[in-house]
């Protein structure tokens, strides 16, 4: 690998600056931390060497085993493919991984004495 080329993380964070992201997007707290979570969990592999089936897996990890929330798991998705489409420039088909389910919200009626 050349001296010069930036990492890949660096290109993530210099293309969400050109795109005027916000800069807590860019931080460690989201973007930037997806990223690394989705290359750690494929043992250090460089996006490129993945597709589809690893994302799958990685957001089905996230759902079934970690159990995060559904927003949660689409802010990772987001991420995986701004990762893709713009710092790579690889366009991705359709992601078909398991969604986690919401929670059921249960509304509270009170009775008119209640009231």
């Amino acid at each position: 690998m050349c001296a010069d080329k930036p990492k890949l993380l660096d290109r993530a964070r210099y293309s969400l600056r050109q795109r005027n992201y916000s800069h807590r997007t860019e931080t460690e707290n989201t973007y930037v931390n997806w990223m690394r979570h989705f290359i750690l969990f494929h043992d250090k592999r460089h996006p490129k060497d993945m597709g589809e089936h690893e994302i799958e897996e990685f957001l089905t990890h996230l759902a079934v085993v970690k159990k995060v929330a559904p927003s949660t798991q689409n802010q990772a998705l987001s991420t995986i493919i701004y990762l893709y489409e713009k710092v790579l420039g690889i366009e991705l088909d359709e992601i078909q991984a398991m969604r986690p389910r919401r929670g059921k919200h249960i509304s509270t009626v009170l009775s008119f004495d209640e009231v």
